[in-house]
């Protein structure tokens, strides 16, 4: 079925783990809203409801005329009945986007939300009856389609479409169950929206004040360590009152999942995202198995680094995110945010400038902080027809300047892969991560070569090993656990109490022998959004930052004609595999020795922190 075209919030290097927020400007100046009337002016526009009778119109008859006569079609003939397809997904992806967009605006509003279920419900009806061209596809002889592409260059562009499509051949259920699936997937995002609905409705008493998420996680960065520990114990009182709700939504999607992968005879729970990755599951096991053999040289010495620092004989979780000692509180004004980041992308590309020259000037960013909006932060492409959207909450501190560095780069990523078209557009998660992570990269360096001290050096360093952390060693503890639920869940309904287990399992493994556990932590699991809109997608994030670290290392020696490899790389979009696009950079991910070269670039800015004791 067409689900909503776009993750769930939660910013990739710091997901709605570390991301913290609270309402209002606070004197950052004139923060931008969306302007989503590049997609439709209003709710009630005509051209929306247009749009709707293209999509029911149009599916009628694309299953009219395919239906059943696939395997009939020459090379013109499929290529004219893809198209067709393309055209469909692209109405679809256009009305789904302005419908989800808006809801996360404001989660708590039940007009918006109505407005997603019904135009969710409709697009499925709608589009049902288009549910036999994969099945068909899938029936067709590998020897047949090759003739077709040798055929028509044109019908052949869209080859690596095809390919992802047929990896799910052998998954492949009858047309009645499929159909059935289809129909049923509906089901399956009302338990989602009831989990954003209620993390979004939840409220926290902190020093005085009712707070939501977001500003609560936010009180966790701040130099006051009473007021970090009354925000942690805080968090765990309210996540511990909804503990079974939440649980109950984990539950309920970890047995649909183990239904139909086991209809499917999937080889795992995660076999189904590493097809949709386009990645092998060895490449995927050969990173866990790097990142969690590097635990003891990155997080396990970092945060004793950290330890010392603070001052502490144990580290408390409401330390890990805490600032250093000697770091300044001031906050970043939004135009010294743009001008931050877009001096650094102008370093690197001029180009890089103009493409994300429109985001802030044509309302194509959502920055402030406000009451029942999605928690973190995304960058949503839409369709090729149109523009991406950012979502931030944005509150001045310096990692929310490397938050919009972050999500720049993947507006820039899907504005130049846009010229793919629809199909071909969408980039695998391993590799979406790529200009994200390369934008936080570039804007990371401009500002530790403006350090104008040790001490400001030393900050810089500190929380760019941070966000590291966060992004790979945390990822792929999260990813542990993940596995570790759905596994278990295989074994029958799991009591929260077993759930905490299984999350406190990977916790200490992870961020070392540094840190005590206070009584209430085990209930963090609850509020991580990937874990119910996409499981298994958080490795993404770890494999996006290994790849950029391999890529700064090319870029760092000065190789020739860097800046043009790296922007054809991004205009490839989805129409290529990792393979082929790190190829030019002498870079190969299913190597296994590739992982250590990004893991060793996060080793070396903890060997010159710890040099800076010496």
């Amino acid at each position: 079925m067409f689900h909503l075209p776009f993750p769930a919030p939660g910013h990739p290097t710091r997901p709605a783990f570390d991301i913290a927020g609270e309402t209002g400007s606070g004197g950052l100046g004139n923060l931008p809203v969306w302007d989503l009337t590049d997609l439709y002016a209003a709710p009630d526009a005509p051209e929306l409801q247009a749009d709707l009778d293209f999509v029911e119109t149009a599916c009628a008859s694309f299953a009219a005329d395919y239906e059943g006569q696939l395997a009939t079609l020459d090379a013109a003939g499929l290529l004219d009945c893809v198209r067709r397809n393309e055209a469909i997904s692209t109405k679809m992806g256009r009305i789904m986007s302005y419908a989800g967009l808006r809801y996360y605006q404001k989660t708590t509003d039940a007009e918006r939300a109505k407005l997603l279920s019904d135009l969710q419900e409709k697009i499925t009806n709608f589009s049902t009856p288009t549910v036999f061209f994969t099945l068909e596809l899938n029936r067709l002889p590998d020897d047949h389609l090759d003739r077709l592409f040798a055929d028509n260059a044109d019908l052949a562009r869209y080859k690596p479409v095809f390919d992802r499509i047929r990896a799910m051949k052998p998954h492949q259920l009858s047309d009645e169950l499929e159909n059935f699936l289809h129909d049923l997937g509906v089901v399956g995002d009302a338990w989602e929206r009831l989990f954003d609905e209620t993390i979004a409705g939840l409220t926290f008493d902190v020093a005085g004040e009712t707070r939501n998420l977001e500003a609560t996680l936010t009180l966790m960065t701040e130099q006051d360590r009473a007021l970090r520990e009354e925000a942690a114990h805080e968090i765990a009182r309210v996540l511990d009152d909804n503990v079974k709700t939440f649980a109950r939504v984990h539950n309920t999607q970890a047995k649909e999942k183990e239904i139909i992968d086991r209809w499917r005879k999937m080889p795992s729970a995660q076999h189904g995202r590493h097809l949709s990755n386009h990645v092998e599951p060895e490449v995927v096991e050969a990173l866990r198995t790097a990142v969690v053999n590097a635990y003891p040289r990155l997080s396990h010495r970092y945060y004793e680094l950290k330890r010392q620092w603070l001052g502490l004989d144990r580290m408390q979780v409401w330390d890990r995110n805490a600032p250093l000692p000697m770091e300044d509180d001031r906050r970043i004004g939004w135009d010294e945010a743009e001008k931050t980041v877009m001096e650094a992308y102008a370093a690197f590309d001029p180009r890089m400038t103009d493409i994300a020259a429109p985001f802030f000037s044509k309302g194509w960013i959502d920055a402030g902080v406000t009451e029942g909006k999605a928690p973190g932060a995304f960058a949503h492409p839409t369709v090729t027809e149109v523009h991406p959207y950012i979502m931030l909450n944005y509150l001045g501190k310096p990692r929310d300047v490397m938050t919009l560095a972050h999500e720049l780069g993947h507006g820039v990523h899907q504005v130049l892969a846009a010229g793919q078209g629809e199909m071909l557009s969408s980039t695998p998660l391993t590799l979406a991560e790529t200009a994200s992570v390369f934008g936080e990269m570039l804007t990371f360096r401009k500002l530790l070569d403006q350090a104008e001290t040790p001490a400001q050096r030393k900050v810089l360093l500190a929380g760019k090993v941070e966000d590291m952390i966060n992004t790979v060693v945390r990822q792929i503890a999260f990813y542990d656990f993940e596995c570790k639920l759905h596994d278990a869940r295989r074994g029958g309904e799991l009591t929260p109490d077993q759930i905490n287990a299984l999350w406190m399992s990977v916790q200490g493994e992870s961020l070392g022998p540094a840190f005590d556990f206070m009584d209430g932590y085990q209930t963090f699991w609850a509020y991580i959004p990937h874990f119910v809109h996409s499981p298994f997608y958080v490795y993404a994030y770890a494999f996006g930052d290994g790849l950029v670290n391999a890529l700064y290392s090319v870029y760092a020696e000065g190789g020739p004609g860097f800046q043009d490899k790296y922007f054809d790389m991004l205009k490839a979009g989805g129409s290529m595999h990792h393979k082929e696009l790190l190829a030019p950079f002498g870079l190969d991910a299913s190597d296994p020795a590739f992982w250590n070269k990004g893991l060793d670039m996060i080793s070396g800015f903890i060997d010159e922190l710890e040099a800076m004791e010496a």
